[in-house]
């Protein structure tokens, strides 16, 4: 009998620092519901980027919140309209973009889904939605900056949790979720598989410094006393004391393995504006772009053994162990958004009218990865599987030159300790399962790394309140303020 499951829809998109429409991002969230599918998934996640102006992004989360609802209302319409379909309502249908900026919020017993986590690191945010808020546990979240000083204009934010269905752990299994914006530009290849690293390094959900300082504690009380002047004695407490600092070894290892994005025991998501494009340069002025066209012999798939994200990830030098349904879908940047055919509402707009832009070459730079279960899981009697129902990109919206991609999945509610590798795994396993990131991490996690997000988030705080004293019209009414405030007491001064 095969195991129950988590039905999963993963949604990347470039916000391109702009409030998306409601009413239109549902109804393309609605086209990724009924694609393929017959129920609405248990759990969806968007991974943002660029999700707001500087300003707001850098400062704090509460200034995301109106960005944060847009979305809120876009996935709960989507359902509404799902639901609408299939069971019809007495009631109409009400656009969210009304409850979501009007005084009335939509009732509790009319929301499908509920925000169980928003996170974000500076222009790149995460937000987790949960049909059953309930079976949502022990969540965790984590962030790294790889951007200027490592602050977050490039980066990427976690989300981890147990979803448990009843509360026993007889049906659960442990996610992790991460949103990445990787360093743009066609010649940035070498950064964007270092920005990948620095995912693998410092995306920690646990301040590695703790965990080391809280174990070299434990450890230091078992280390055997400095033998007397014997021979014997002194070769078993050398022995012993090399025993202890391999015991310790392993147990740091394992330590910096759980708070990693790889931990053993649980499943693993990655979707982002990745940004790998199909060419190392821009494009010249007389550069061959791929087509829509099934007829063209430029038709888009035929471009597809270029996408250097798919070579680099068989070559081992990013997104180590991970997979990626066919790709079977146009590039989903850049695109140049053409005035309107018709003066009606975007929401009413049937097809938004684009042409690719010159200057850089269309690439698939926003994808879905996942890590899939590994060897001593799918050999098991009830042939556990990752169930792709779709993988597809949405339709272009004319906020943003990037088109939203997602991946909708069943995954197998796999208990934590069944997902983790067995304990000889490392000595027996064979070389293709030692390249499983659950058993062996690519790239060693780095001790510093919480250290290091903290000075960044000072300098994202300075940069944020700059920017916002600078551009925004609030931070305009402060500088009248206080310029007018510096004129009267100047005058008082004067008049005293």
């Amino acid at each position: 009998m095969a195991p129950s499951t988590l039905g999963l829809l993963m949604l990347t998109f470039n916000c391109a620092k702009k409030l998306v429409n409601v009413d239109v991002l549902a109804n393309h969230v609605h086209t990724a519901f009924t694609n393929n599918a017959t129920t609405l998934p248990d759990v969806v996640v968007f991974a943002l980027q660029e999700v707001a102006p500087l300003s707001s992004a850098f400062i704090s989360s509460r200034y995301l919140e109106e960005y944060f609802a847009r979305f809120d209302g876009a996935v709960n319409l989507a359902a509404r309209q799902y639901e609408s379909n299939g069971t019809p309502r007495e009631e109409p249908l009400v656009s969210v973009a009304q409850t979501v900026s009007g005084p009335e919020p939509p009732s509790p017993q009319r929301r499908s889904y509920t925000l169980v986590a928003a996170h974000n690191v500076g222009y790149t945010a995460i937000l987790l939605f949960a049909r059953d808020p309930d079976r949502i546990r022990n969540l965790k979240h984590a962030e790294v900056g790889f951007g200027t000083a490592e602050m977050g204009n490039k980066g990427a934010v976690g989300i981890r949790a147990l979803y448990d269905v009843d509360g026993t752990g007889a049906k659960c299994t442990e996610v992790t979720f991460v949103a990445a914006h990787l360093a743009a530009m066609e010649w940035n290849l070498a950064r964007r598989n270092a920005n990948w690293a620095a995912i693998v390094r410092g995306l920690t959900f646990g301040d590695p410094e703790v965990i080391l300082n809280d174990l070299r504690g434990s450890e230091g009380a078992r280390v055997p006393a400095q033998p007397a002047e014997n021979n014997d004695q002194d070769t078993e407490g050398h022995r012993l004391l090399h025993d202890v600092h391999d015991e310790q070894h392993v147990q740091v290892q394992r330590a910096m393995h759980d708070i990693s994005v790889f931990k053993p025991s649980s499943h693993l998501f990655v979707a982002g504006d990745l940004n790998y494009r199909i060419s190392t340069s821009s494009p010249p002025p007389d550069a061959v772009f791929p087509s829509l066209d099934p007829s063209s012999p430029n038709y888009y798939p035929a471009f597809l053994p270029l996408d250097q994200l798919t070579r680099e990830r068989r070559a081992g030098r990013t997104m180590h162990g991970l997979s990626e349904h066919q790709v079977s879908f146009p590039p989903t940047y850049k695109y140049d958004v053409q005035p309107k055919l018709s003066a009606v509402p975007d929401q009413d707009e049937t097809e938004v009218p684009w042409k690719f832009a010159k200057h850089r070459y269309p690439s698939w730079t926003d994808r879905v990865q996942y890590l899939d279960l590994p060897p001593w899981v799918k050999s098991r009697g009830d042939h556990p599987s990752m169930n792709v129902i779709a993988y597809d990109a949405l339709p272009l919206l004319r906020s943003s030159d990037h088109r939203p991609v997602y991946l909708r999945v069943e995954v197998p509610l796999i208990p934590p300790h069944d997902l983790s590798p067995p304990a000889s795994t490392e000595h027996t396993a064979d070389g293709e399962t030692l390249k499983d990131p659950r058993v062996r991490l690519p790239i060693e996690v780095d001790p510093e790394a919480w250290s290091r997000r903290r000075v960044a988030r000072q300098w994202e705080l300075a940069v944020g309140w700059g920017a916002f004293l600078g551009s925004t019209k609030e931070g305009a009414w402060i500088w009248a303020t206080l310029l007018a405030g510096g004129v009267a007491a100047w005058w008082l001064y004067k008049t005293w």
